[in-house]
């Protein structure tokens, strides 16, 4: 018999014995309950045995249920904080750029302009503009130190007392001695950042040989300056006597030459064929100025470089740079080309035709143009070209100062940023470039000076060349190299000096400089 029946059998005895009593009767009763005794005391041991076969199989599913219960209970959530957002820069430097408030602060800039120069009135009204405009609660308060040395010069002595300004112009050589002194921050932290940086779309507007000068080598190629303008070495010519020369079959092209080949041509038949207008002894193809720019333009037209970034070092000794010099001792020893006997005296030949061509910086294109104009041959029709090149496209030589942010505060920092973000944001970019004859940074720029590229053609036709643009090395110490530079260009095109051993003693020297002046 199962236990499940055992145990319906006692109860339906013990059911029927009530049932009994409650119906009076009692002698009925009685015999009935000594039946259903008698059935429990047989079924008894049985019941007991099968109770305590099964207890220890329930024990153990009540512990199993127990478990599982316990599995399945979730934990009580802890509260947590919201982790901050992760920056790839500096904190202790830059703080956290994104929470900063920058009400009240004072960003103090040096620069060269003064006050009552176009290029001085310019950026006032430009600082005056955005102290008046900007939103954060800056004020920049603008300073005139004097020339590049100077403003070099009086950097050099703060960083060594923490008198420094939080805005501060220099070429990419002076940016770099800074940085040796661990003196400026990196701009890539702004200018990648999500809420005060520039777009791609920004980013992309820039010229990049403009952006790529400011990448200093020696420190993995991050940025410590920003381009608010820039200049380029050109080849100022003049028009009327180069048709003459034509004209007369004196040289075989029209136009300004484009090639190293068509360039000796003009510049010799200058020296037999003054220009017309000319009433003096005196005529030239051209006055040299011998410096730095001057080299490096020279080997960028002939598809070569001043410097190996890969390797690190000068190669004033490279093929081109030997052909270039080559090339120009030529024409010295020809009498086609002159050294220039004074500053600005090969502007001043030319402005009074005396000479065809020179080179130099378009940010010279007004005085020029005025030199022309008031000269003594009364005017004449000039322009400006790329330097004559070997290259399919012409490689122009671009140059010039940017602004760095010294280290300072984070509030200063961002600060500096965010106006010097405003000064190269398109419409002060035009503002300036028309002010100071520097070229824009930004491509779309050109779409608001049409009226000015009217009036000022061979700025227009030197923009055009942007395109093309290269830069010299931003490397501490190339103040130095520049010096060194030009007394060996000195020395090969007017001194007949040998131009393979000079160029290695050149080279050893540059480098002996860099390594002197290296982080």
């Amino acid at each position: 018999m199962s236990n499940k029946k055992l145990f319906g059998l006692l109860g339906l005895a013990l059911i029927l014995a009530m049932v009994l009593a409650a119906c009076g009767g009692t002698s009925g009763v009685e015999q009935a309950v000594e039946e259903a005794q008698q059935q429990v005391e047989e079924v008894a041991p049985t019941v007991q045995a099968a109770v305590e076969e099964v207890a220890p199989t329930v024990e153990a599913a009540a512990e199993a249920v127990e478990e599982a219960a316990a599995a399945t209970e979730e934990p009580a959530a802890e509260p947590t904080e919201e982790p901050m957002a992760e920056v790839d820069y500096d904190t202790s430097v830059y703080g956290n750029i994104d929470e900063l408030d920058l009400e009240g602060t004072t960003v103090t800039f040096w620069h060269r302009y003064e006050d009552d120069s176009s290029r001085g009135g310019a950026i006032n009204a430009i600082i005056d503009e955005f102290n008046a405009t900007n939103p954060y609660g800056i004020t920049v308060v603008g300073s005139s130190e004097g020339g590049y040395g100077d403003i070099y010069d009086k950097m050099i002595a703060g960083l060594t007392t923490g008198e420094v300004p939080d805005l501060v112009i220099a070429y990419q050589n002076q940016a770099a001695a800074y940085e040796v002194a661990d003196g400026l921050v990196s701009l890539d932290p702004y200018i990648n950042d999500p809420v005060y940086g520039l777009s791609e779309e920004d980013q992309a507007d820039f010229f990049q040989a403009f952006l790529d000068a400011d990448r200093l080598p020696q420190f993995d190629g991050e940025s410590f300056g920003f381009p608010p303008a820039r200049s380029m070495e050109v080849l100022f010519y003049n028009a009327d006597w180069l048709q003459e020369l034509s004209d007369s079959g004196a040289i075989s092209f029209a136009g300004p030459p484009e090639t190293p080949e068509q360039w000796a041509e003009a510049l010799c038949a200058a020296v037999d064929q003054p220009f017309s207008k000319n009433e003096t002894d005196f005529s030239a193809g051209m006055e040299l100025d011998t410096d730095a720019s001057q080299f490096a333009a020279e080997v960028f037209a002939r598809g070569g470089d001043i410097y190996d970034y890969e390797a690190g070092e000068f190669v004033y000794n490279s093929p081109e740079a030997i052909d270039a010099m080559t090339y120009l001792q030529g024409l010295a020893e020809q009498g086609c080309i002159l050294q220039v006997a004074e500053k600005y005296g090969d502007q001043t030949d030319f402005a009074n035709g005396k000479i065809l061509f020179f080179v130099g910086s378009s940010s010279g294109l007004p005085f020029v143009k005025s030199g022309v104009n008031d000269g003594e041959v009364g005017g004449f029709n000039w322009s400006v070209a790329a330097i004559p090149h070997t290259t399919p496209d012409p490689v122009q030589n671009i140059y010039g100062a940017s602004i760095s942010i010294p280290k300072t505060t984070p509030e200063q920092q961002l600060a500096a940023w965010l106006f010097l973000k405003y000064w190269t944001s398109p419409e002060p970019q035009a503002q300036w470039a028309e002010a100071s004859n520097y070229f824009p940074a930004r491509r779309s720029v050109a779409e608001g000076m049409s009226d000015y590229f009217a009036e000022n053609e061979a700025y227009k036709t030197a923009f055009d060349l942007l395109q093309y643009g290269k830069t010299e090395a931003p490397i501490a110490g190339y103040d130095n190299v520049r010096d060194a530079v030009e007394e060996a260009f000195i020395d090969i095109v007017f001194n007949g000096a040998d131009i393979q051993s000079t160029l290695d003693a050149l080279t050893e020297q540059a480098n002996e400089i860099q390594a002197d002046s290296a982080p």
